[in-house]
């Protein structure tokens, strides 16, 4: 008798990290399995620790490797940790891809604001619809989250059925869209959930997230007691706090004028697919400087302080068209994601050194987050009854205090994992049972790179002690043709001694090379090698660090 197929469970991104989230599921035997991926998406480089690096991504040699059995990548939704690594990645796969209708018109558009970008055929699916791939049946069941049309998966099978929760919360009163199905959450519950693979962002937030109702209260009321300017940043994705800002503005008689290419585009998005239907049109912001102060409202990317983003340019005085006085408003309808602080507060403490009035979630309610705190998680539990559940979506810390509020609900099985490990959901006992390939690409311009890449770690090196370039002409009879060629860059130009920093390397390069017996110098690596750790010894003397040096070596 065979033995029945078993139903695995692997990330490969988004566990003990926000961000770059990919899920691959697999039914089959151990010899073969069709495999369906959920999601795909980055995280942000960090310009400290990853200098050049603007986007990070999963390593796919796995799903590379067993192309032939990938049947698709299913979409949740449409933030970048879930879907922006896919125009980068999918040539490498090319695979369908399965979305609503939002998430599938944003990523269109994001591809035509591509350069390049490969034809992707996106196949739709309705909100509630249910499609078959290969022995998955997978059903999007709509949940409230910051951005249209968010919805956990479940994905059907003949083991049992999965519930990927995808990024959610409970917003009984969300401002667009629909609210999270607890009615069919509570009937895959009744029908049997095998297991709940979910998000754990907020876990450790006791109570509920607040509702983008309470935000759209706050953002009216600091909007109508505004005297000048007012400008609004937050994440250009969130179609519920746009359309509160464009609500609480016509209250206020406000013109609201769009500032940011990413703003734009969703803007636009959401005007086709209904979701700004009854909204007021928008400005482009050529028309910023016509309006009187108290009749203008900028909505403005840059939540993030990202450098040339729409905010970052105005705090500088930077912007063509729009332009911020003493006594005007900014308010920052957004979190800042962890790694952004900085540059988040250089941009505030440069707007209030120049006199205008900053508001945060410090001090009033102009953000919610979209995922869920203690007691969410806890409803999802009751409603759904998983015989086992994955925290994912989370950091270490995260994913622990998930894993013990879900055992202290009684969820019979609890598993936490890694990136790259193979889980069995079942049949039987489920556990840990491999180890996939797993890791990072890192997207330096054009190029994706493996994250042990040496160019990186070059560029963190070079930031840290400079770099010194050494040219040498040697004969065929081992002697120096002329003087060294030395330049230094990122090195200070004196010692402590007040001794130039040019004059101590060109020294120890002669006296090095010289030095050398005949046969080492007629040699232009063993010359190099040389030439190069007597330059990062003297200067590591003097200085204490010890710079890159480079050294070219050429016989005549």
């Amino acid at each position: 008798m065979s033995r029945p197929d078993e139903l695995t469970f692997a990330p490969l991104g988004g566990v003990g990290e926000i961000g770059m989230n990919l899920s691959v599921y697999g039914l089959g035997n151990r010899h073969q399995r069709s495999l369906l991926a959920v999601d795909l998406g980055v995280s942000f480089g960090d310009e400290e620790h990853l200098p050049g690096i603007d986007l990070i991504m999963p390593d796919i040699r796995f799903l590379e490797k067993e192309r032939q059995n990938l049947l698709g990548i299913v979409l949740t939704h449409a933030h970048e940790d879930h879907f922006g690594a896919i125009i980068d990645l999918w040539p490498k796969l090319r695979c369908p891809v399965y979305a609503t209708k939002f998430s599938a018109a944003l990523f269109e558009a994001k591809c035509e604001a591509e350069r390049n970008a490969p034809k992707i055929p996106v196949t739709v699916i309705p909100s509630r619809g249910r499609v078959d791939i290969g022995p998955f049946n997978v059903e999007f069941i709509p949940v409230a989250h910051s951005i249209p049309e968010s919805h956990a998966l479940a994905i059907h099978t003949e083991v049992g059925t999965v519930l990927h929760t995808g990024d959610w919360k409970i917003d009984p009163t969300p401002t667009l869209g629909a609210p999270t199905d607890e009615r069919r959450l509570r009937e895959l519950g009744d029908a049997g959930v095998l297991a709940l693979i979910g998000d754990s962002t907020n876990a450790v937030r006791e109570g509920r997230s607040p509702s983008e109702a309470e935000v759209a209260r706050t953002m009216s009321e600091l909007v109508k007691a505004a005297k000048g300017r007012v400008a609004v940043t937050t994440f250009a994705s969130n179609v519920a706090r746009i359309k509160a800002v464009a609500d609480a503005a016509k209250a206020a008689d406000r013109e609201v004028v769009i500032v940011g290419r990413a703003m734009e585009r969703v803007v636009q998005v959401a005007r086709e697919t209904g979701y700004l239907d009854g909204v007021q049109n928008f400005r482009s912001a050529d028309y910023y400087g016509h309006f009187p102060p108290d009749k203008v409202l900028a909505l403005c990317t840059g939540s993030q302080g990202e450098p040339r983003a729409a905010l970052a340019r105005i705090a500088n005085d930077d912007h063509p068209q729009v332009t911020l006085n003493r006594g005007d408003c900014v308010i920052f309808s957004s979190r800042t994601i962890p790694g952004n602080e900085k540059a988040v507060g250089a941009i505030i403490n440069g707007l209030v050194a120049q006199g205008i009035e900053v508001v945060t979630d410090r001090t009033h309610l102009v953000h919610v987050s979209g995922h869920p705190r203690r007691d969410e998680l806890r409803d999802i539990i009751a409603w759904t009854r998983p015989q086992l559940l994955i925290p994912v979506h989370g950091e270490a810390l995260h994913l622990s205090e998930h894993a013990k509020l879900a055992r202290a609900a009684g969820v019979p099985k609890v598993l936490t994992c890694r990136n790259g490990d193979l889980i069995k959901l079942g049949p039987g006992d489920p556990g840990v049972i491999g180890e996939l390939p797993s890791g990072r690409l890192y997207k330096d311009g054009s190029i994706l790179e493996d994250a042990k890449s040496r160019a990186v770690a070059e560029r963190r090196k070079m930031g840290f002690a400079g770099c010194i370039f050494v040219a040498l002409a040697v004969t065929d009879k081992g002697e120096l043709a002329d003087d060294p060629e030395v330049d230094l860059v990122g090195i200070p130009e004196k010692n402590v001694k007040g001794e130039a920093f040019d004059d101590i390397v060109f020294d120890t390069v002669v006296s090095t090379a010289e030095g050398l017996p005949r046969a080492r110098r007629r040699d232009p690596d063993a010359l190099a090698e040389s030439v190069r750790r007597a330059v990062r010894s003297i200067v590591n003397e003097h200085w204490g660090k010890k710079p890159m040096c480079l050294v070219h070596v050429l016989l005549v």
